[in-house]
């Protein structure tokens, strides 16, 4: 009986072995991918260039982002992270590209848009509101610096919180949301500066049905003390930021 135990804890542990193995092999293989395409010199140099400061690799594993998955870029705009999330699903995965029709609309955009998209392969761009025939089916979500336009605008916190629960109908039961944005602090104009207070997109988020995971500061910079709009020479590209996972509960 001894003996059995013995084997059956090592038959355990061989087991457990191997699975942290294969992810970890599923991880290298995953940030190999996505060295090569962020750096491919087919990728537009600006976008290159901001990759020091938004660190994709380290935000797409915080968030949990894996090879395979359905991932949803809200508010595309430039593509920035719709050229990440292409890189950190693969081949195998798909992004859906969000921009409302206001952007799309920008002179040059569509041509723009197609070409990136052609070239990544895994792309679908998706211009308006996010359509309900999308509901349920992507694994992850991002929006990235983009919320504090929506909070700071006419709809207020209610439209923020509609933005959010559109995004919520899209993922899947147990689908994450990666939410970035500038941070702004209480007392000043946090509408012209284009920030918005960690803790009212925290409430947003609430609101709309998610339940906050984790945060991180791997985007942080105490360099910025919050009282310049993020396009001021001194900050700007560089600006202090928050990033949270929220989770839809399976």
């Amino acid at each position: 009986m001894r003996f059995s135990k013995q084997l059956s804890s090592a038959l355990a542990l061989c087991v457990l072995g191997s699975v942290a193995g294969s992810i970890a092999q599923a991880q290298d293989e995953q940030v190999t991918r996505m060295r090569t395409a962020l750096a491919s010199s087919e990728r537009p140099a600006e976008d290159q260039e901001r990759d020091g400061a938004r660190k994709p690799i380290e935000v797409v594993q915080f968030l949990g982002i894996k090879t395979g998955m359905t991932a949803l870029d809200v508010f595309a705009v430039g593509g920035w992270f719709t050229e990440v999330l292409s890189a950190a699903v693969g081949p195998t995965g798909k992004v859906f590209a969000q921009n409302p029709q206001f952007f799309v609309q920008r002179e040059g955009f569509a041509e723009r848009e197609a070409e990136r998209h052609e070239r990544l392969g895994n792309v679908q761009a998706v211009h308006g509101d996010l359509p309900a025939d999308i509901a349920g089916q992507a694994d992850a979500a991002v929006t990235a610096l983009n919320l504090h336009d929506v909070y700071n605008g006419p709809g207020g916190e209610a439209g923020a919180v509609a933005l959010l629960k559109s995004i919520y109908d899209s993922l899947k039961p147990g689908g994450v949301l990666g939410l970035i944005d500038h941070v702004g602090i209480a007392g000043q104009d946090n509408a012209a500066f284009h920030r918005i207070q960690p803790q009212q997109a925290r409430d947003a988020l609430t609101k709309a049905g998610f339940t906050i995971e984790a945060e991180s500061n791997i985007l942080a910079n105490p360099a910025d003390d919050h009282t310049k709009g993020v396009r001021d020479p001194s900050v700007a590209r560089h600006t202090d930021q928050f990033l949270i996972r929220a989770r839809k509960p399976g």
